[in-house]
């Protein structure tokens, strides 16, 4: 599928001897920000994200409205959740006034009053249960503040919301709906990934559940030479195999799955690794006495993939041509059971071949770690990255798709 882009939007505009200066444009960022005690910008990476577009649209003289979701208020207007200290960051960051209101203050008048290259933002959406439930006049209410439509929210695209699916409905018939710099470009980087590629694909994959990860390992099987498994997960795969994992977490009902995923790796001739030892503790605690060792004792848990393990991951990943990571390989916010999650960023920094990390605690491990200069691409959305290289239909991206 290919993406209706901001690219294509101006060529149309050009050929219709016009541009986007003066017009309004609403704009889907993903401004989840973490907020401090202060009710400040704690971590600013998303909004970075979005600067590109933004810069790019203001300096071609649109006005800009941009909308996003805070956290989860569940439809109820929470101070705590509010897009107040957003606008004051943008304010200071960009040196221009910004215009906070929320969508049912009528933003679309105040639409009209602005100048070029102004930026208006709304009140977090989700303050309103119509957002979420995919409203269509909560759409039309959106709709009404602006002549065209960029979605630029990578992280939310595999979400059925006004902001994201029903009110790009509104603008799509007259090609008035695209996709910004950010989307683009995760859009280019995560499709790379199943290409074919001259050399081996593998993919490494991490995080608590077999249940989150079972279809994205079944495609894979179509594209990888290697699998490489880390985390909680890795435990339901070796209880499947007859593995003593001690007190390990075992999702016991995903048990069956993951002797079949076995059985289809074996099938398509894919190598499946697990652990071979392990970093573990008697007990789930940040100060809890690490020990490595091949076999998990009765009253242990695995928190961390072994030295030799991390060995092996290593290997495979510097004789890879393409590398796709997703989940850590332990509970890497607590020292003694990082050092796994360590060895793979490292590894993927060291890769001469295409390396991404798609999103979520794994884009936090190599930004906290400070492993990222040689990393071919750092997604935005974990859950989004997930879904498409799933093959999931993305509601994000339907109606700006060139049709």
């Amino acid at each position: 599928m290919a993406l209706f882009t901001i690219a294509d939007l101006e060529a149309k505009l050009a050929s219709e001897n016009d541009s986007l200066k003066g017009k309004s444009i609403l704009m889907r960022v993903d401004f989840n920000v973490p907020l401090n005690a202060e009710q400040e910008v704690a971590d600013d990476t998303r909004i970075q994200a979005a600067l590109p577009t933004i810069n790019h649209l203001r300096e071609h003289g649109a006005k800009l409205v941009l909308c996003s979701h805070l956290g989860r208020p569940k439809g109820n207007r929470n101070p705590k959740f509010s897009l107040q200290p957003v606008a004051k960051w943008l304010a200071e960051k960009l040196d221009t006034s910004i215009c906070f209101c929320d969508v049912m203050e009528e933003p679309s008048t105040l639409t009209r009053e602005m100048n070029e290259g102004q930026i208006m933002l709304l009140e977090n959406l989700r303050f309103h249960n119509g957002e979420k439930s995919n409203d269509s006049k909560f759409a039309e209410k959106l709709a009404l503040c602006a002549d065209y439509y960029i979605n630029d929210a990578f992280g939310v695209v595999h979400r059925k919301h006004s902001s994201v699916h029903a009110v790009a409905g509104h603008f799509s018939n007259k090609a008035q709906a695209a996709v910004g710099f950010l989307i683009e470009k995760e859009y280019d980087a995560l499709n790379k990934v199943l290409q074919p590629w001259d050399g081996p694909m593998v993919a490494v994959l991490g995080g608590a559940k077999v249940s989150d990860k079972i279809v994205m390992i079944e495609n894979f099987t179509h594209h990888c030479k290697d699998i490489l498994i880390g985390g909680a997960m890795a435990y339901t795969f070796l209880a499947a195999k007859g593995v003593s994992v001690g007190s390990s977490r075992v999702e016991k009902d995903k048990i069956a799955i993951a002797k079949e995923v076995l059985d289809t790796c074996e099938k398509r001739g894919v190598t499946l690794h697990l652990p071979s030892d392990h970093i573990i503790a008697e007990e789930f605690k940040e100060t809890a006495k690490a020990t490595e060792t091949e076999e998990i004792p009765k009253g242990s848990m695995g928190l961390d993939i072994g030295s030799q393990t991390q060995q092996r991951y290593r290997e495979i990943i510097n004789n890879a041509a393409c590398v796709f990571w997703n989940g850590p390989m332990g509970v890497f916010e607590w020292e003694n059971f990082a050092q796994g999650t360590r060895t793979i960023a490292q590894a993927l920094n060291d890769c001469p071949g295409y390396t991404i990390v798609g999103g979520g605690d794994s884009a936090a491990a190599v930004n906290q770690m400070d492993l990222t200069e040689n990393i071919s691409h750092i997604s935005t959305g974990g859950g989004a990255s997930l879904a498409l290289l799933e093959g999931r239909e993305l509601p994000g991206l339907k109606y700006v798709s060139k049709r």
